[in-house]
């Protein structure tokens, strides 16, 4: 019986969490910066970049998750929990997947030049300025929402771990425990 997440799994999900992170953070950051200013650009940028990198790496998730059993939480948690848990897990997914997706499309209609890696990313043959405002729209009422999910989804391992005291947390915790 597995104890943990395997290696990779452990892996993407604090990669992620780091990424999610400094993709919020570029956003936010950028506000302090001047328009136009070379900081600001960059915050953009990396703010493009981390964004997108969430996604691809949310879609090798998806792959691991398909191809890994997940580890048995011990005490099990009544039925309930584990349905809101698969609930919460979904959205997180979907929300790291449609978040960067609803972005790059703002960005393509937008007719808005960046590089992901120092590849240049596509736009639009011709700007169309109310798909963009339309998709920058959902695309931040969405990401708003992002921060209510993620903090609902760390107190639930905190819930777990410190009230409950079962194995959730620990499940996904690098090292050996």
């Amino acid at each position: 019986m597995n104890k943990k997440f395997s290696p990779n799994q452990i892996l993407f999900h604090w990669v992620i969490f780091i990424l999610v992170v400094l993709t919020y953070a570029a956003m936010e950051l950028k506000g302090f910066a001047a328009k136009g200013s070379d900081i600001r650009e960059l915050m953009m940028t990396l703010h493009y970049t981390f964004g997108v990198s969430v996604m691809i790496l949310m879609l090798v998730r998806i792959i691991l998750k398909m191809t890994h059993k997940d580890p048995d939480i011990t005490p099990t948690p009544p039925r309930w929990q584990l349905v809101l848990s698969k609930a919460v897990h979904g959205v997180l997914y979907l929300l790291f997947i449609s978040l960067p997706f609803l972005g790059v499309l703002s960005l393509y209609y937008g007719h808005v030049e960046w590089s992901f890696f120092s590849y240049a990313m596509p736009v639009a043959s011709a700007e169309n300025s109310v798909m963009q405002h339309d998709l920058k729209e959902i695309h931040e009422f969405i990401a708003n929402a992002g921060y209510f999910i993620v903090g609902l989804h760390a107190a639930a391992a905190i819930f777990h771990h410190y009230i409950m005291r079962d194995n959730t947390l620990v499940r996904i915790l690098p090292g050996k425990h």
